[in-house]
């Protein structure tokens, strides 16, 4: 197939050709950064940050910006593609966040950290910066990490299952209101029709998946495929006689798992019990 002629000459790649129709519609209406910020309501640092690429901010400043410069949808369909763009993860989960954005079922089991799709900002910030990101690096990749809960958001949502290790809610972030923030959130997503939440408690004992976070995808095209992670190492899983092997696993940690209603208790019980930061 021959390359794809460019006719506007903007980019073709989803994050930049973002931010490049930020400036050109700025630009178009004359506004400086300040001016723009006055004139939309939003702090004018944002759209700064937004039209370097440091963050694609929120749909909700993005419906903003497109009331005030009469482009109805356009920066938000473009916001979209930018969200969706695989280049803003490292290289070595592209191929992985390609086929999550594509499927329709999925099932996780998550033995020591929350599943990335539940993470509230907090959480993941806390996270990566315990990997060592800091400074703009963090903050994109928080963000990337934070946009893929959007399609668990959508109107045609794919359907999530998660079974959560108990030692994941015993191991809170160093913030109690980030903590309290992350529960609170973990619990709301767990009444979407469209997700089931399931707690593994400690005392299940030993099983085939213990050390080994695992997702499960099935595309459109009803193939399923395995994505196995540890801490420092990740891979893709193709081959159906392994799938087939790590689903049997994941189905036997299910069957040893709380109901989602004992779990949806044992989420609140720990919400209930989450320290708060004291009153001054």
């Amino acid at each position: 197939m021959p390359p794809r002629r460019v006719i506007t000459g903007r980019s073709q790649e989803p994050r930049q050709r973002f931010t490049e129709e930020l400036r050109s519609l700025r630009a178009a209406k004359g506004d400086s950064l300040r001016e723009l910020g006055d004139k939309v309501g939003w702090d004018w640092s944002l759209f700064g940050k937004m039209e370097n690429g440091h963050t694609l901010g929120s749909p909700e400043v993005v419906q903003a910006l497109d009331q005030y410069y009469e482009t109805p949808g356009l920066l938000l369909a473009l916001w979209e593609l930018a969200m969706a763009d695989p280049t803003q993860f490292k290289e070595r989960y592209r191929r992985y966040m390609v086929l999550e954005a594509g499927a329709v079922s999925m099932w996780q089991y998550a033995p020591s950290l929350l599943p990335g799709l539940l993470q509230t900002p907090g959480y993941a910030r806390e996270l990566l910066m315990e990997g060592g990101l800091k400074g703009d690096e963090l903050e994109a990749q928080v963000e990337a990490r934070v946009g893929r809960r959007e399609a668990l958001l959508r109107d045609d949502p794919p359907q999530f299952r998660a079974i959560i290790s108990e030692a994941v809610l015993r191991s809170p972030l160093e913030e109690p209101d980030e903590w309290q923030a992350q529960l609170e959130y973990l619990d709301m997503m767990g009444h979407r029709l469209n997700i089931t939440i399931q707690v593994l408690p400690s005392s299940a004992g030993l099983h085939a998946l213990s050390n080994t976070d695992t997702m499960l995808l099935r595309g459109a095209d009803g193939q399923t495929v395995a994505w196995i992670e540890t801490g420092y190492s990740g891979e893709l899983v193709q081959e159906s006689a392994a799938v087939e092997r790590l689903q049997l696993r994941y189905d036997r940690v299910r069957d040893a798992a709380l109901t989602p209603d004992l779990s949806r208790q044992f989420i609140e019980r720990m919400l209930e019990e989450a320290p708060c930061e004291p009153l001054t």
